[in-house]
Order: structure tokens, then sequence, then C-alpha cells
């Protein structure tokens, strides 16, 4: 298994997949060495919501089989559901 790395939401951009076509990608910068991974909302790891907004931070594993991709994505730090919904 790949060592965790730290990193910030840059981008996310729409695929035109799912049952609305509004299913994206989400761009992740590794804060360590620069580098770009991608990866749907799948990806992202949680007890509740599977969305993610640019600029949080999460931590994430680099896919073995498939370099440039993130998987395991767990958001650091959790919006105050007031300011999240408005």
């Amino acid at each position: 298994m790949n060592d965790a790395r730290h990193g910030i939401i840059v981008d996310r951009r729409p695929t035109g997949g799912g049952l609305t076509g509004a299913v994206g990608a989400f761009i992740v910068q590794d804060e360590a060495d620069g580098g770009y991974y991608t990866f749907d909302y799948t990806h992202i790891v949680t007890e509740g919501f599977r969305t993610i907004r640019t600029g949080e931070r999460v931590r994430f594993n680099v896919a073995a089989d498939r370099p440039g991709r993130a998987e395991f994505v767990i958001r650091l730090d959790q919006p105050d559901p007031s300011e999240y919904y408005r």
C-alpha cells in the first residue's frame, strides 16, 4: 500500500456522468511534491456526504495501478454544517 499523502483540492471538472450529468472529477495537488492527482466522488472516504470543495485539505493515497489517480481521499477539515449549507 502507498504511503498517505496530503494535498489541497484545486479544481473540479464536470465529466458528464451520473444520472443528471453532473458527476465531476476532482484535482488534488500534493503538498510535498506539487504533483496533481485526479479522483471522483466514489474515492472520498466519509461518514456523511461524499462531497468536497475546492481549497479543502485532504489525505489520500496514489493508486498503485493508475499513476496520477488518487484513492482513499479523506477530508481533513470538515466544514461547519451551518457554513457549508448556506
